[in-house]
């Protein structure tokens, strides 16, 4: 037999079986399977809850912008950029207190947070119609309350002016509810001096006193006159006559 017959010869019995293997194997949309190792840990985790301090809050107004903020501390001021990401203001359910707070993307840090008050001023950035600027007294972001200047940028116009309508409507119903705290202050002070006035009215004087315990010895004394001279005439004959026969 000479190699040539002896090479036909074998692929003529492979042939069938590598059909055979092609037709079973998987298909080109099937991803080939792989074994995936378990490995069971080593130490259980338990799930812990995380508090974010919004909890007792609504939030009332989101929106996407950039913050900036001005720079002091270095030897030339100027500002710079502190966070991008969505800009929110939430609403206390119970106090009625509105907060500004804004997170960077991503890692979620703090770059915004401080109380909305009514003596807050937003005003336009110079040369742009997408940016306001205003002063926080006490900034939160850094976890200690420090005063801010701070700027911020968004995508348009609208979403600006969008911003500005939130933030001063804010700044509105602050305004109402402090002079409404201030009138309930005041009730409660001319209430609590009213109650004043009046215990001191009902609470008797020393000459009161002394009065009311003359007219008691008064009245003592008289009832005795009266029960001196309320024996009759007939009895006061008895008497006599009584001592006189002793």
């Amino acid at each position: 037999q000479t190699p040539e017959s002896a090479g036909e010869e074998f692929f003529a019995s492979a042939f069938p079986r590598i059909i055979t293997a092609a037709m079973s194997g998987p298909t080109p949309d099937e991803e080939p399977q792989t074994p995936e190792p378990h490995f069971e840990p080593l130490v259980q985790l338990k799930d812990v809850e995380v508090k974010t301090h919004e909890e007792d809050e609504k939030e009332i107004f989101k929106i996407r912008a950039k913050l900036y903020r001005y720079a002091t501390e270095s030897e030339s001021p100027e500002w710079k950029e502190r966070g991008v990401g969505e800009v929110r203001i939430l609403k206390h359910k119970e106090t009625a207190k509105f907060r500004l707070l804004m997170r960077r993307d991503k890692t979620h840090k703090v770059c915004a947070n401080h109380f909305i008050s009514s003596e807050m001023e937003l005003k336009p950035n110079v040369g742009s119609d997408r940016a306001w600027v205003w002063s926080a007294p006490a900034d939160f972001a850094d976890e200690v309350a420090k005063a801010e200047l701070l700027a911020i940028r968004f995508a348009n116009a609208e979403n600006a002016l969008k911003f500005k309508e939130a933030f001063v409507d804010c700044q509105q119903q602050v305004s109402l509810s402090s002079e409404a705290d201030e009138v309930t202050k005041k009730l409660e002070t001319l209430t609590v001096e009213e109650k004043k006035d009046e215990k001191e009215d009902e609470k008797p004087s020393e000459n009161g006193e002394s009065k009311v315990k003359t007219g008691d010895s008064t009245e003592k004394e008289s009832s005795k006159v009266e029960g001196e001279s309320s024996v009759t005439p007939d009895d006061a004959e008895k008497n006599s006559d009584t001592k006189d026969d002793k």
